[in-house]
């Protein structure tokens, strides 16, 4: 399956250097995994850590999952070795750190031919997020908004008033040239209705799927951000309803006493091909 296709409902972070962790997400309902060599990883550890998830994608077992290699920042003395090693690696796309230019992609393009994924997760490169989401090699976004918020010395808020601004203008940056984006991680992990309204918040904003730092927060968010039977049964009707009226020579049909036009067939279509992606990961 194309990796823009794949479901992204869930994207687990799991740390490199932790082989028990490595293990264990072969097992987990979890749409992507980004094994993380940053943030996940102490200073001691990071070289080894490289060897240590080397090693477990080498071995495999994670199914369809994508797999992202989130490295540490190219201007850190980790940055370029963990471009290199990961590029070697069996996963399917690196991802860098607080991206804030074109030129940072640039940079670790030279260094893979892997598809590129960008953490947004800082007030220039939200400014930038347009010219970065068009840049050739990225797939896609990862919302960093633990990052942002201390870079925007930001409250939280249950609504999360605060990042609204900047997640929207990611939002339209990913829509706009095609890219995955994933919401920001919610922290308090026990807190599970907490994590369900912010899940709903970011699907109806249009993300395709939130990033999560805990197992227990999967099966929240699968179900958030997968459509439900209604929403299949709907986008079923409304092909079959506009089909009909264009053999009669009719531009727009009516289902459920409302108009259905091409733009709302095009979404139905979007909507079946996401349930079936999700039933093919399934398997």
């Amino acid at each position: 399956m194309d990796l823009a296709l794949r479901p992204y409902r869930s994207v687990l972070y799991i740390p490199g250097s932790k082989d028990r962790a490595l293990d264990k997400a072969r097992t987990l309902t979890v749409d992507a995994i980004i094994f993380d060599l940053e943030d996940a990883v102490a200073p001691g550890e990071k070289v080894s850590a490289r060897d240590t998830l080397a090693a477990a994608l080498a071995q495999g077992g994670y199914g369809r999952r994508t797999r992202i290699v989130r490295i540490n920042g190219l201007e850190t003395e980790w940055g370029e070795a963990d471009a290199k090693a990961a590029d070697a690696m069996d996963c399917d796309a690196i991802l860098l750190p607080k991206v804030e230019s074109t030129a940072q992609l640039d940079a670790l393009a030279r260094l893979t031919d892997k598809p590129l994924w960008a953490m947004m997760e800082t007030p220039a490169g939200i400014l930038n997020a347009q010219a970065i989401g068009a840049h050739p090699r990225l797939m896609g976004m990862v919302m960093g908004t633990n990052d942002l918020a201390k870079e925007l010395s930001a409250r939280f808020r249950a609504d999360r008033l605060p990042m609204m601004s900047a997640l929207g203008h990611c939002l339209l940056a990913a829509k706009a040239t095609d890219c995955v984006i994933v919401d920001g991680v919610y922290n308090a992990f026990k807190d599970d209705a907490g994590l369900a309204e912010e899940c709903h918040q970011g699907r109806d904003m249009g993300f395709d799927g939130k990033t999560l730092i805990h197992p227990a927060q999967l099966e929240t968010a699968n179900a958030a951000f997968a459509p439900t039977e209604a929403e299949v049964e709907l986008a079923r009707r409304q092909i079959e309803a506009y089909e009909a009226a264009e053999k009669e020579g009719q531009g727009v049909a009516v289902v459920d006493g409302k108009i259905v036009e091409n733009l709302h067939v095009a979404t139905a279509k979007s909507t079946l091909a996401k349930a079936e992606a999700i039933a093919a990961l399934s398997e």
